[in-house]
This record gives C-alpha cells, structure tokens and sequence, in this order.
C-alpha cells in the first residue's frame, strides 16, 4: 500500500507540473511571441493549436493531475498518513482553480475561435482577435499560477511524505 500510496502522489506531482509548464510556457513565451504578429496570425495559430492539443499526452497530464491527486487524497486519509493530506488537498484546491478558469473562460474562447472557421474566411480577424486574446491571456495566467502553486504543494506532500515513519 505504500507504494501505492508514494505512486499516486508522485504521478499528481508529475502530471500537475506538466501541466503547470505548460500553462506557463503559454504565459511567457507563446502568447507574448503571438502578441507581436497580427490578427489573422494570432486566430490561425491558436485554432492549430487548439486542434493539435487535444491528444493523450495533454490528457493524461491534465486529466490525470486531477485524478492521481484524487487517489494520493483518498490514500492518505488513514491516521498514519494524514499529516500529509491538508497539502493534497490544498493541491487540489488550487488544482480545480485550473479546471474551473479553463472550463469557464478558456476552453468557450477557443470555441469561438474554432466556429469562426477557416481564417480566410473571417471578415475581421482583428476583431475576433480583440475578442479572444486578452480574456483567453488573462484566464491563462491564472491557471498558469494556479497550477504552478499545485504543483509545489504536491512537492511539498512529497517531502513530507518521505519524512513520516514507515
């Protein structure tokens, strides 16, 4: 069961940093280097990109975050191993921070980039680019720290958890 136990905090921790690299790497390279190109370019490459990460590896990181953090908290509740569960927990708090700000701001951003269809045909591109980025940059970095204040609580789980008695 300790392996087990070990595992499953381990992967939470793994899988929220991923993702937290990725939020972030949005945050300070893709979004500011998209900033200086123009409309057309900004609506194209964030439709490529919504398009291209939909795939397993962005699910298993963004998806399995929540669930291994999920188990590593269930597997923590006996008395033994409780000490480390208000760092799981808060982990996951600020974990469903990421999940709430993509499902209520990001993902519904990058639908209307998606139903605008292909770039050519959208009449303003500037326009739909002035409607999307600053929300959509906004709700990023959000979740960029969000995900970022998961993962060093999951990291300090982790120390914690290594210091209990076996």
């Amino acid at each position: 069961m300790d392996l087990l136990r070990t595992a499953s905090l381990l992967a939470a921790t793994l899988t929220t940093g991923l993702t937290a690299g990725l939020f972030a790497a949005f945050a300070y390279a893709v979004m500011p280097g998209l900033r200086r190109t123009d409309g057309r370019t900004v609506v194209l490459a964030m439709q490529r990109i919504n398009e291209s990460i939909l795939n397993g590896w962005f699910a298993v990181c963004f998806g399995g975050a929540l669930v291994f953090t999920l188990l590593a908290a269930a597997l923590h509740l006996d008395a033994e191993h409780r000490a480390v569960l208000p760092w799981i927990v808060a982990g996951l708090l600020s974990y469903l921070v990421v999940l709430g700000v993509t499902a209520v701001v990001n993902v519904p951003l990058n639908n209307v980039l998606a139903g605008a269809g292909d770039v050519d045909r959208v009449a303003d591109p500037a326009a739909l680019r002035e409607r999307f980025e600053t929300p959509w940059v906004r709700g990023n970095v959000v979740r960029a720290i969000a995900s970022t204040g998961a993962f060093g609580l999951l990291a300090w789980a982790l120390v914690e958890a290594g210091s209990l008695p076996a």
